[in-house]
């Protein structure tokens, strides 16, 4: 069952000297599916994600995310659709730095409104236990370490149940211990949860435990396994 159906996109930034990043791109993603973008520097692999993930909008094709087409909505209804459906991991983890490792998790939930207060605090609670931080979720982030962070970054991104989680570089600054255990959360995301990954990687190895893979040069797909 498809989830993500994309129909020639194509994003070009409007410089004096036009630089195209994402060209004539046809793609359908299915429900489940844990994919990973690969490319080299400057393929247009971060800006295909980003697309996919409604951070930005194409110059011309279309997006359709679980059978509603995205290419003319208003820019809050493409929020409501990135805080109900998508979920965001980063190379940087972007957390706030000022929150606890239990707050950081539970802000999409509190901005989404979908459970009560009690009930978003026992889900972020068992996110963190799950992951292996159910004894620094009282902690600040600057007291964790690096793998740590990208964890609660994980916890946050899935916490309101999201139906995709883009991930871009997720692994990008942890040693091979912490690139490990984030690429088994993703797979069991996908077993246990269903829900479709889709991950942009230069770690090869990593691209190699997907279930499938797009390969970018200069924009465009050149091949897929």
């Amino acid at each position: 069952m498809s989830l993500i159906e994309v129909k020639n996109l194509t994003r070009i930034l409007p410089l004096e000297i036009p630089v195209t990043l994402v060209k004539d791109v046809n793609l359908s993603i299915d429900v489940g599916q844990f994919m990973a973008i690969t490319g080299p520097s400057g393929s247009g692999k971060s800006s295909l994600l980003y697309l996919l993930g409604l951070l930005d909008q194409p110059t011309q094709g279309e997006v359709t995310i679980d059978g509603q087409k995205t290419s003319n909505l208003s820019a809050s209804k493409l929020s409501a659709i990135r805080l109900e459906k998508l979920g965001f991991v980063f190379q940087f983890h972007f957390l706030l730095a000022e929150f606890t490792v239990l707050d950081n998790v539970m802000i999409p939930m509190r901005k989404l409104g979908k459970w009560p207060e009690k009930q978003q605090e026992e889900r972020a609670k068992s996110l963190l236990s799950d992951l292996g931080l159910g004894d620094h979720m009282h902690k600040l982030p600057s007291q964790l370490s690096g793998g740590q962070r990208q964890r609660v970054a994980v916890a946050r991104a899935v916490a309101n149940e999201p139906l995709v989680v883009l991930a871009d570089e997720p692994t990008g600054n942890l040693d091979t211990k912490n690139t490990e255990i984030v690429r088994e959360i993703f797979r069991d995301l996908v077993k246990t949860k269903k829900t479709t990954v889709l991950m942009v990687t230069h770690d090869l190895d990593l691209a190699g435990a997907t279930d499938r893979r797009i390969h970018l040069v200069d924009g465009r797909i050149v091949s897929e396994g």
